[in-house]
């Protein structure tokens, strides 16, 4: 009986650490890929734009590479520019990156952000953006939201 009291606890701590080692936590926040998304209209310019030109960004961002892998895909436009900009939904904001001189639909690319950007990305601040000749401040614009952003917004309606 006195080496089962003595071995005892030694018993009871390798079950701890087995527990403590099996109930490792994996999920979401652990993959280094995070998938973003913006849906371009007209109506989300500020101040509005009456338009039938649509759009859409797509994009994946690895946490580890600091790279935002992107493709915009729109219709209804010809386009002279586009970039992402910093801001709410309710104001403009400056260019934060330009995405370049091939503007046709689709628009691919990836961009290196720095932390004052990746913050902007995850703070749901950073708006796609789509300028043309008759819109010089943009005929479409997306904000950039996480993709389970999107499904928990739409979940609590």
């Amino acid at each position: 009986m006195k080496k089962l009291t003595q071995a005892l606890p030694f018993f009871i701590a390798l079950l701890i650490v087995g527990v403590m080692v099996s109930c490792t936590e994996k999920g979401p926040h652990t993959n280094p890929e995070v998938k973003f998304e913006a849906t371009l209209t007209g109506a989300n310019e500020v101040p509005p734009v009456t338009t039938s030109a649509t759009g859409r960004m797509e994009g994946v961002y690895n946490k580890e590479t600091k790279k935002l892998t992107y493709t915009i895909t729109y219709s209804g436009l010809t386009a002279t520019a586009g970039h992402f900009h910093s801001g709410n939904s309710w104001e403009p904001g400056p260019v934060v990156y330009n995405f370049g001189s091939a503007l046709n639909s689709p628009i691919s690319g990836s961009w290196e952000l720095n932390q004052q950007q990746e913050n902007l990305l995850f703070s749901g601040l950073l708006y796609a953006n789509i300028h043309t000749a008759v819109n010089k401040g943009g005929e479409i614009r997306g904000q950039v939201n996480m993709v389970d952003f999107n499904a928990w917004k739409a979940s609590r309606k």
